[in-house]
């Protein structure tokens, strides 16, 4: 159901828009903890680290995706706001078309340089085999994850949570099901979890696919443009897409550079920290998810608003967006130190704290205890990017990503901390990435024009 996000009390809008979204993610995130706890349960713990190991390069290919399909999101969001809908439609389509060949073009590279990519993070001998085969399997469907990417960009933008949700139920039970099928009754192992997400994924993206076009036929343009001509692809539409996504891509990229980094700090340690850290770093994204969508909901939020010359509501929703941040997060903190060890044994041998379990204890319950910082930096950096303010957006992501990394191996090498530099390195890119975005919020620079030039 298409919303409108300029009307209405924002907290409230906000928080009902951002729940189908958390809702959703949850599922999506069901993907690879399935994964790891199949693999885990019965196959083994190498298996858990294969996956693992290939991790940081499948962030990097949803990162890309993630990144160009937020151009759309925030164009479309901007363009319906204003209620330019004939400009709307085109820059739709042109977004899919792009991000489809895109995709396509991942495919290729990916399964080509799988093997070189896990050689340059420094895999573990013993499971290089496993997670090649996952990495090229995965990479095979790199064009539904494009096309699912931009398709659940596309429906937030119009202020509909609750479609993409309904899809990612089905992906993710259909997800599950071929796991446990491919894995226990057919014993393919780890190719057997990576062509169960292909499928789910596939069958995802054309469904959401299928139900757009309904929808955006029976939506009517704006008077005056009833009978005009949509075009499929345009120029203007590509530009605007790009002016927003390439940033936001290149943001997303270096969220995976800086994990190709830190996954190979990790490697260094030892296939039992790979799997503890693997483990830790499932259920940790898993409880980012809330933040993770407040900034979603406040990208389509502050695009409409602005599309709509509402720079007043935009501000009454950063507000509103805080403060759920802060309720999340406390929330989850606790729940991640009452029950983070039976969290963890979903993919690990219970009991043996100084081993793997051990690791991945550390690990959340020192990240945990700053989930609020994580949350400031998300809503307010979700703001910037609605509001097109990209050099501010891409400057904080580099502050919070570089910082991280820095202090990483610093600490790692230069103090007795060893293992432990990696979980603090966390909230220190965190408070430095939060600062640079506030200083920005603060300014009052990020106000800016919605698109201008028409098609």
């Amino acid at each position: 159901m298409v919303k409108n996000l300029t009307e209405g009390q924002p907290l409230r809008l906000l928080f009902f828009f951002s729940l189908p979204m958390v809702a959703g993610n949850l599922f999506q995130q069901l993907y690879n903890m399935v994964d790891t706890a199949v693999v885990g349960k019965f196959v083994g713990e190498d298996a858990v680290a294969a996956v693992g190991s290939s991790f940081p390069i499948v962030f990097l290919s949803v990162a890309v995706a993630a990144g160009l399909s937020m151009g759309c999101n925030v164009v479309v969001s901007q363009l319906f706001g204003a209620g330019r809908i004939h400009e709307m439609k085109s820059t739709i389509s042109t977004a899919i078309i792009s991000l489809s060949v895109l995709g396509l073009i991942l495919m290729a590279l990916g399964t080509i340089f799988a093997g070189p990519l896990l050689e340059l993070l420094g895999t573990d001998p013993d499971i290089m085999a496993d997670s090649q085969t996952y990495l090229r399997i995965y990479f095979g469907g790199a064009v539904f994850l494009f096309l699912y990417n931009t398709l659940n960009g596309i429906y937030n933008a119009q202020g509909d949570s609750k479609t993409p949700l309904i899809f990612l139920m089905i992906s993710s039970l259909t997800n599950i099901v071929l796991d446990l099928l491919f894995v226990i009754r057919f014993h393919m192992g780890v190719a057997g979890v990576a062509w169960a997400t292909l499928i789910a994924q596939g069958i995802c993206a054309v469904a959401s696919l299928a139900v757009l076009f309904l929808r955006m036929k029976r939506l009517p343009c704006e008077a005056g443009k009833e009978g005009e001509k949509i075009p499929l692809f345009h120029k203007i539409a590509v530009k605007r897409i790009a002016q927003i996504g390439l940033p936001s891509m290149l943001q997303q990229s270096l969220v995976s550079l800086s994990m190709m980094m830190m996954q190979g700090l990790v490697n260094s340690y030892g296939k039992v920290l790979v799997a503890g850290y693997t483990a830790a770093t499932k259920i940790d994204t898993l409880a980012m998810l809330p933040n993770m969508n407040f900034s979603n909901a406040m990208s389509s939020y502050t695009a409409q608003n602005i599309g709509a010359g509402r720079y007043d509501r935009v501000k009454q929703g950063l507000k509103a967006s805080l403060f759920m941040v802060v309720v999340f997060s406390l929330l989850i903190t606790v729940i991640i130190f009452l029950f983070g060890d039976q969290l963890l044994s979903l993919f690990l041998d219970p009991g043996d704290t100084s081993g793997a379990l051990g690791y991945g204890l550390t690990y959340m319950h020192t990240v945990s205890l700053f989930y609020i910082l994580m949350g400031l930096l998300f809503v307010s950096n979700g703001m910037l990017r609605g509001s097109g303010d990209m050099g501010a957006f891409t400057l904080s992501s580099m502050a919070n990503l570089f910082s991280r990394v820095a202090v990483a191996y610093a600490l790692a090498y230069l103090t007795p901390l060893g293992a432990n530099a990696i979980w603090w390195s966390i909230p220190a890119g965190w408070a430095i990435g939060s600062v640079v975005s506030l200083l920005r919020v603060k300014s009052g620079k990020w106000m800016r024009q919605a698109v201008s030039d028409r098609i």
